[in-house]
């Protein structure tokens, strides 16, 4: 997402959900806004969607982030082994663990096939939730 080469202490953070297409875009679209580059950010999903949920994309554009050009990706093991800590949504054993990475899990309902009204809630817990995560690493690593 960041268009700055990758520092090396700098963290980098892995978002996983199955479908890649709701709680792990808007995750890592938040991360990247919020973060200014200071964080690397990656999303993934353990069977991709074809598109990004058109209600996460509207919940977002409402928030001031346009994420209309995100894709879902493939899960792979190389982005696990990358990524300093590995931000679960209900992936459940598809994740690969790796040791030496911090797992995180958040329990956050699925927007799938919700409207954006149901959308809302969702993002603004997972802003909330980065916003800490930030806070954290960016602490950890001066």
């Amino acid at each position: 997402m960041s268009d700055q080469p990758s520092v090396p202490d700098q963290p980098s953070v892995l978002f996983v959900c199955v479908h890649n297409a709701g709680r792990s875009q808007m995750a890592a679209a938040f991360l990247g806004h919020l973060a200014g580059g200071r964080v690397e950010v990656r999303s993934a999903g353990s069977a991709p969607a074809a598109t990004v949920n058109p209600a996460v994309v509207e919940a977002m554009a409402e928030a001031g982030i346009d994420i209309s050009a995100e894709s879902p990706k493939i899960l792979t093991t190389e982005a696990v082994r990358a990524s300093d800590v590995v931000i679960t949504m209900g992936c459940g054993d598809a994740c690969p663990v790796f040791p030496g990475k911090r797992y995180l899990d958040w329990k956050l309902d699925d927007p799938a096939g919700q409207g954006v009204a149901a959308v809302r809630p969702i993002r603004d817990e997972i802003r909330r939730r980065v916003q800490g995560l930030i806070g954290e690493l960016l602490d950890d690593h001066g």
